[in-house]
């Protein structure tokens, strides 16, 4: 799919998010912490044995809540640039498209974007309790064919593939590095703030996996 096809829904997704954020606060699917979301299988003790298998610590925990601040008033500019991105990867945006036409569906990157949203100032929260651990669940779930569209009741195609899922730690991760280093912290600073980063988005698209992994396998 040619980029000059993408771009007018890309255009149309960000006009129609910031219609509903005007709205609303709570982004339409966003049900972290509520009795929607399922308990995770995974359990709070086998998530410490993975933090520390990819060597996630308490620094980690204080720079991710350092990046904090100095993103939370940048997530559109972010998701411009990670939106860009998915828009000039046709292997990517083809998960957005529908299932028909094989065009992207504007609406459906617009909520998906608010969740996005809301994803980047979780992640630099750092709070890795149940609640936390749940909803990576219910992420999971809604790449793989059990929850894959039924959030924002779409006609899209009917699977995240997950060799995609942890490679989009390295766009991801490396996109937000200039974001980190722009109120004028050290680099010191940016660069612990972005290791730990990586780290975070490589946890959690591990957890994502675990819908993916036949019983006992994960």
């Amino acid at each position: 799919m040619k980029m000059k096809a993408i771009l007018p829904f890309l255009l149309m997704s960000a006009m129609v998010l910031n219609g509903l954020a005007q709205q609303s606060k709570v982004p339409a699917g966003y049900t972290y912490g509520t009795s929607q979301v399922k308990k995770s299988p995974v359990s709070l003790d086998e998530l410490k044995l993975l933090q520390q298998a990819l060597l996630f610590g308490e620094e980690d925990v204080k720079y991710l809540r350092m990046s904090h601040d100095i993103l939370k008033g940048q997530t559109n500019e972010i998701l411009d640039v990670w939106y860009g991105f998915v828009a000039s990867t046709p292997q990517l945006v083809y998960f957005f498209g529908n299932k028909t036409t094989g065009k992207p569906d504007g609406d459906y990157l617009a909520k998906v974007r608010e969740r996005f949203a809301m994803w980047i100032v979780q992640t630099a929260e750092a709070n890795y309790d149940q609640k936390w651990l749940d909803y990576q669940h219910e992420i999971g779930l809604r790449h793989h064919s059990i929850k894959k569209n039924k959030t924002d009741n779409v006609n899209s195609v009917p699977i995240i593939n997950y060799r995609y899922i942890p490679a989009l730690t390295i766009p991801v991760t490396t996109t937000l590095k200039p974001f980190l280093a722009k109120t004028g912290s050290s680099a010191q600073d940016v660069e612990k703030m972005h290791a730990a980063w990586v780290k975070s988005v490589l946890l959690q698209s591990i957890l994502w996996g675990q819908p993916y992994i036949n019983k006992g396998e994960f």
